[in-house]
């Protein structure tokens, strides 16, 4: 009952309109109350210090200042650019370029939304311009705007590790070969709703020259290396995950200093809003801690393994019912929250039913991923819309619906091959 009333009054808030980081922390509260009375919050100051005081949420404000000085230098124009030539001949054109431009972008930003506003704001009016149908645009980007989650570093996953105590190597490591298989499953559909409709997309016939494919790379160049160092310092166990972001931030100053892009205005900007975004994201894991404190004093994670022994249900019932739930929630709030509410409850269900947790944490963040672009209140479907005058959010939302189902079909086959995320860190960390 104490549950129930708790998880009602959280629902309850979040649909009156109150932000989820007091909605989480006021139901919290109010769930310890109900076990514990007013001594229950005795605790607070624990669980508040244990929330700030680690190594591994300090990388979270580094790889966001390394994401916004490259945004803010505006060299996501360059990286568009970039792989544009190496694009535009496939059917399709470059709403491929929406695709590879968020990955990479994605393996620089650790976030969705950086993503989709940094590939949006440039592609598109450029797209619009050539005549490329706004539905399918807008699609694109906020599908390979879901990217950036997956593709490490990932901020989400770094929360993820936060509440379940596993290993961001491993994660990153996990989130490299979906992130990967996700693109190109998007990138074939595109080529096959063009073959069948080529009005879809103007035809580019034309070959780039050598000069415009050295200039391309050079473009491309900077950001590529940028993530060899990133990721290579930490699988190669050089650097942890923390000290990688702040060899990030390094390269993304020295790249914004190579294309003369660095100024002190620049950097002042990067940094209020890092401090703004960061701000945010560790306001919601401190209330979150508020409420995986409560639902560890009510039991409710070892009540939920027993009722599902009990109810004899199997594996995949249980993913099924994890991905409904997700996908509801993302309706009304951001991932981070859905990570916040729902991964302490069910946790220790993982170990019961053979749930491999670094498998989980990937399955987890593309439901995210699912989440951010489902209608009415994905976040993507906004920060899309937004970018253009000429995009509405009701073309978004009807151009990110095969992608959503791309996505879901992507999901049922990580049950069926779990290989596909666990293959990569078994491979480079034992």
């Amino acid at each position: 009952m104490e549950a129930i009333l708790a998880f009602g009054l959280l629902i309850g808030l979040i649909l009156g309109g109150m932000w989820v980081q007091f909605a989480v922390a006021g139901a919290g509260l109010f769930y310890i109350w109900l076990l514990k009375g007013f001594w229950g919050w005795k605790a607070l100051g624990i669980v508040s210090w244990g929330a700030a005081n680690s190594f591994t949420i300090a990388a979270i404000p580094l790889f966001v200042l390394m994401a916004e000085i490259l945004l803010c230098s505006g060299l996501s124009t360059r990286l568009y650019n970039g792989v544009a030539p190496f694009m535009r001949r496939l059917p399709g054109g470059l709403l491929h370029t929406n695709i590879a431009g968020s990955g990479i972008f994605a393996a620089i930003s650790g976030g969705s939304a950086p993503t989709a506003a940094a590939m949006s704001t440039v592609a598109l009016p450029e797209l619009s311009a050539r005549g490329y149908d706004k539905r399918l645009v807008a699609g694109s980007l906020a599908a390979g705007g879901t990217l950036g989650i997956l593709i490490p570093p990932s901020i989400t996953m770094i929360i993820y590790s936060t509440f379940t105590d596993t290993s961001i190597a491993r994660l990153f490591a996990a989130g490299l070969i979906p992130g990967i298989v996700l693109a190109a499953l998007y990138m074939s559909f595109i080529i096959a709703r063009v073959l069948i409709n080529p009005k879809l997309a103007p035809k580019v016939t034309e070959k780039a020259s050598t000069a415009e494919i050295f200039r391309s790379l050079l473009d491309i160049f900077p950001f590529l290396l940028l993530i060899f160092i990133v990721l290579g310092s930490i699988y190669g166990g050089l650097a942890t995950p923390t000290e990688a972001g702040a060899v990030g931030v390094i390269g993304a100053t020295l790249i914004a200093a190579i294309y003369g892009k660095l100024s002190r205005a620049l950097l002042a900007t990067a940094i209020k809003r890092t401090v703004t975004m960061s701000g945010n994201i560790l306001f919601i894991v401190f209330c979150s801690m508020i409420f995986a404190y409560a639902t560890a004093l009510s039991g409710i994670g070892e009540h939920l393994v027993a009722v599902l022994e009990d109810a004899n249900v199997s594996r995949f019932a249980f993913l099924l019912i994890i991905m409904v739930l997700f996908a509801v929630l993302g309706c009304f709030m951001e991932g981070l929250g859905m990570i916040a509410i729902i991964v302490p409850v069910i946790y220790p269900a993982l170990q019961a039913l053979g749930i491999d947790p670094i498998w989980f944490g990937v399955f987890v963040v593309i439901l995210v991923e699912l989440g951010q672009i489902t209608p009415p209140l994905g976040v993507i479907l906004f920060v899309v819309a937004s970018s253009s005058k000429n995009v509405k959010v009701e073309d978004v939302i009807l151009g990110t619906i095969p992608f959503f189902s791309i996505i879901l079909a992507f999901l049922i086959l990580l049950i069926a091959f779990p290989q596909i995320v666990l293959y990569l860190p078994s491979l480079t960390l034992g």
